[in-house]
């Protein structure tokens, strides 16, 4: 995606994700400081080791970032089409050294988000700027927050996306962690329950980090973002805390479209559990039968949507259509086809891809109008791979974690998957997996089980990260 025709417009002369800090001394005091906050953290081992292990994974993945993106730059130059497609130059301008060291951050969509954060949705232009509205804005207003400080733009939304990344591997070793006693952990590991846990945290961070697409991540895109909040909005909701549910339930609706299919896991949290404030109602509930009574916190779930319908009222207060966030992905080719019709879809364009580049097939199976038939041939069959290794990891969410995180999985998969794109019916959903972040988690416990298999896994899924990376920093098209 670029930025163009909404530049032809410019007109320019959670409980520990979101609990309170303040909690009382020993001799009755508040403590408000980070020194108490930092105090408590050390007292309990579980978050110490939540901050360790997430604080590795975040470090050493944005090295190999940096090092893959910067240093193709450096080796092969930026790509030819670069001016093309970033014509105001909005990912570049901070000289020979920033623009080579922003190359893995500042591609593609991050220009949409600069261009908002910049001169707004101008919904006044018409369909000059009503591209823009594809792209929710909780991200772009988080960049002009960070931007605001004083931080050239870009580096602002880099700021924001490692930040986010920062909170959200965090709250997904607590989640992994919280989630090993209702796993079914083989027997052969020998390990203990606490031992088990720590280690299966441990990996689905590093799973998450090191992901080929993880590059999105640290991006100037809203893809940590939405994956904080996600997170977060499963451990409040884990705890009873359903005020912060609603709250980050809204701002995720406000980050991107699938924000609102949130509700859907937080009303299975609320109704049948797991919860850890306070025991059944219902212990013996079976079938559909609610476990838990509805009390008056159920209220705050109605937040959820909240943030998609004040996005929709501003369009349709400036004068503009309410719905048009949700048609402004038809620029690109979207359109509604079925529940997963672009599964069959894609499975078909995969074949036919595979079968044009060993050309056994004619050169026009692919819509040349879309791009070069070879590369959209090669983008369908890696499209493809992704969907047959997805597969998998959904019937593994489904079997082992509770029945909220694989709802939440095939709920937010109904989006992409039934939304396909004539040309490419798989179109970004590689980018859309990163998210996903139960499917992490149960790839970590079914690593547990299998020594042998943990490196290989983490090697190839880095490899293909690097790969992926020096692709996207020459603006070539990933995802």
């Amino acid at each position: 995606m670029n930025p163009d025709t909404a530049e032809l417009a410019v007109a320019d002369p959670a409980h520990e994700l979101a609990a309170s800090f303040t909690q009382p001394h020993r001799d009755g005091r508040p403590a408000t400081s980070s020194a108490g906050w930092w105090a408590r953290m050390r007292a309990d081992p579980a978050r110490m080791s939540a901050m360790r292990d997430s604080a590795r994974a975040l470090w050493s993945s944005r090295l190999l970032v940096w090092v893959a993106g910067s240093g193709t730059v450096l080796l092969l130059g930026h790509g030819p089409t670069r001016k093309a497609l970033d014509p105001p130059g909005l990912t570049r301008g901070l000289g020979w050294l920033g623009d080579m060291l922003v190359a893995p951050a500042a591609r593609w969509d991050a220009s949409w988000f600069l261009v908002i954060a910049h001169y707004g949705y101008r919904p006044d232009l018409g369909p000059f700027t009503s591209s823009r509205a594809a792209f929710f804005p909780a991200y772009p207003l988080g960049l002009r927050a960070v931007a605001w400080l004083g931080a050239p733009p870009v580096l602002a939304g880099v700021v924001l996306s490692i930040g986010s990344l920062a909170f959200a591997l965090y709250g997904i070793h607590r989640l992994t962690t919280l989630e090993l006693s209702h796993l079914s952990l083989p027997a052969r590991k020998r390990l203990p329950a606490r031992a088990a846990g720590s280690e299966v945290a441990r990996l689905a961070v590093l799973l998450t980090a090191f992901a080929p697409m993880a590059f999105f991540l640290s991006a100037v895109y809203s893809e940590s973002l939405y994956l904080a909040l996600s997170v977060g909005l499963f451990w409040c909701a884990r705890q009873g805390r359903f005020a912060a549910v609603g709250a980050l339930g809204a701002l995720a609706g406000a980050t991107r479209s699938a924000g609102v299919v949130l509700l859907l896991p937080a009303v299975i949290l609320y109704l049948y559990g797991p919860r850890e404030d306070r025991s059944p109602d219902f212990p013996f509930a079976r079938g559909l039968a609610p476990r838990y009574r509805l009390r008056r916190d159920f209220s705050w779930l109605a937040l959820v949507p909240v943030g998609l319908g004040l996005y929709m009222a501003y369009f349709a207060l400036s004068g503009g259509d309410a719905l048009l966030p949700l048609r402004a992905q038809e620029v690109w080719g979207r359109h509604f086809s079925g529940p997963y019709v672009a599964v069959w879809d894609g499975v078909k364009a995969g074949f036919d891809g595979a079968r044009q580049l060993l050309g056994m097939g004619p050169r026009h199976v692919l819509d040349p109008g879309a791009g070069s038939p070879s590369i959209l041939a090669g983008h369908n069959l890696l499209l493809l791979g992704f969907l047959i290794a997805a597969l998998p990891a959904v019937a593994g969410v489904l079997r082992v974690l509770p029945l909220a995180y694989g709802a939440y999985v095939l709920a937010a998969l109904a989006l992409p998957l039934s939304t396909p794109v004539s040309s490419q019916p798989l179109m970004s959903l590689a980018r859309f997996l990163v998210v996903l972040f139960p499917l992490s988690i149960w790839l970590a416990s079914w690593l547990v089980a299998r020594p042998r298999a943990r490196l290989p896994v983490l090697a190839a899924s880095a490899a293909l990260l690097t790969l992926f990376v020096a692709e996207f920093a020459t603006w070539h098209w990933v995802a």
